[in-house]
């Protein structure tokens, strides 16, 4: 690493579950790689579900996965031990929330106490989970390989229900969060706190307050830019192009020139 910036990227929306990108974003990685601005990526898949992804566009800097559970380091990434770290698989992953059974148990709790009847995905057929997560089996079973936080469906509740379901997980501090047509239940998951924890180990590897520079689209923004110094707002067809706030500057998702402005805009710091 030779820069004091590190890029925090929320990346579900650029790469999709069959690990294609949006056109540029390869070489905007390539670009913060000759640059040596490490890109963190932020997602709400897995550590199983986000490996062939790693590996096919040379994502070699730490990830936070799960949405916040956890902060994944590889091997000898820092010369130096992190906090409250625990092994798992090739990284050493630095926790926010509990790890596993933790989730399955509160999920199975919670719809106990609200008689709100749900279906965890660790618990369905290898037919029925690819026919649920809308992938081929291989790539479905990745899913449900969790470390942290429970995929699960609502069998057929309300709305009302489903805001119950949510309260009564809240008040136990558990969070109940949408992934499409699926939900996440985690205990003490807290991507600010992910954040924090990795930027104090970059503080210490650098020997510098390094300067966090966000990026999202507008659905996956809200509990990443508050974590940030500096945000990059990437706005779809039907979300203007525009400042968001002073320490944030949009670019549109789909515009052919927006990777190419946003690694000038990030190598000379004028976010």
């Amino acid at each position: 690493m030779r820069s004091t910036t590190v890029v925090f990227c929320a990346i579900d929306n650029l790469i999709g579950a069959t690990h294609k990108s949006l056109s540029g974003f390869p070489e905007f990685l390539e670009g913060l790689g000759d640059a040596g601005i490490p890109l963190v990526p932020v997602t709400t898949r897995g550590r199983l579900e986000l490996d062939t992804t790693l590996r096919k566009f040379g994502l070699a800097h730490p990830f936070i996965a799960e949405g916040g559970c956890g902060v994944y380091l590889p091997e000898d990434y820092f010369h130096l031990k992190a906090p409250r770290s625990v092994r798992l698989g090739r990284f050493t992953c630095v926790p926010q929330a509990a790890p596993q059974p933790a989730a399955g148990e509160m999920l199975h709790s919670l719809a106990e106490e609200t008689g709100i009847e749900v279906v965890a995905l660790r618990g369905l057929s290898p037919r029925e989970l690819a026919q649920n997560a809308g992938l081929q089996q291989r790539e479905a079973e990745l899913v449900r390989q969790r470390d942290f936080d429970e995929l699960f469906f609502f069998a057929g509740a309300s709305e009302a229900h489903v805001k119950r379901f949510r309260d009564t997980a809240t008040q136990k501090k558990a969070e109940v969060r949408p992934r499409g047509a699926l939900w996440s239940l985690a205990v003490g998951a807290s991507l600010r706190g992910c954040v924090k924890d990795l930027s104090q180990l970059y503080e210490r590897s650098l020997r510098t307050n390094p300067l966090r520079v966000g990026i999202a689209t507008s659905d996956e923004a809200g509990e990443l830019f508050p974590a940030c110094d500096r945000c990059l707002l990437l706005a779809t067809r039907d979300e203007p192009a525009r400042p968001t706030a002073t320490r944030h500057q949009s670019l549109p998702l789909f515009a052919a020139e927006t990777w190419k402005v946003a690694l000038e805009a990030i190598e000379k710091r004028q976010l």
